[in-house]
């Protein structure tokens, strides 16, 4: 989805609220220093994580999300990057490094999603974690997303009423990684670090 389009950005938190997910991931955080927020976003969890009292980074390729990020409460204790994993050689060290939501998913092909993987690892501190979530296409959940139980009317923070929802159920013929993408993805990167271990 584009997030440069302002109405879409007006949008995402009210369609993106804390949700049980944001509770697993501040779990996750408990123990970690410097956090890195990979598709940050409007800086939701990444704002909620430095109140916690964590180092944290956020990225994001939005100027638009970045902007609703930067005039959070906390955002001030949040480093704010303009950019996407290639920016990550560049943040320091981390102990957990979180892409949350659907950023995992905006990978269209496997090397795409390597690449990203394995600059992840560089990124984080020998023995820490990575953190990422997908769809499970073994559900098939686009068979049952109608017009019908898609549409969702949501107030706009200006106070406009707007509807929300897909266009219709369908199979979508450019699939995004499903599970066996990732775990080819995840091996790969796995093997590639071992590799590099041995050497040193």
């Amino acid at each position: 989805m584009p997030y440069s389009d302002p109405r879409l950005v007006a949008l995402y938190d009210t369609l993106n609220p804390f949700a049980p997910d944001t509770a697993f991931y501040l779990a996750l955080a408990e123990t970690s220093g410097h956090v890195v927020d990979l598709g940050c976003g409007t800086g939701l969890l990444a704002c909620e994580l430095a109140k916690r009292g964590h180092r944290v980074t956020g990225i994001d390729p939005s100027p638009a999300m970045l902007r609703v990020a930067r005039s959070r409460p906390e955002s001030d204790r949040v480093t704010w990057i303009e950019g996407d994993a290639l920016a990550l050689p560049f943040v320091g060290a981390a102990d957990l490094l979180l892409m949350t939501g659907h950023v995992a998913q905006v990978f269209l092909d496997d090397a795409a999603l390597l690449a990203a993987l394995t600059a992840a690892r560089s990124a984080v501190r020998p023995g820490r974690r990575i953190a990422f979530e997908s769809r499970n296409p073994a559900a098939r959940a686009w068979e049952n997303r109608t017009p019908e139980r898609s549409m969702r009317r949501i107030e706009a923070p200006d106070g406009s009423v707007v509807e929300v929802g897909r266009n219709g159920a369908r199979s979508p013929t450019r699939r995004r990684p499903g599970a066996s993408r990732l775990r080819r993805a995840i091996a790969s990167c796995q093997s590639r670090g071992r590799a590099a271990s041995r050497k040193r």
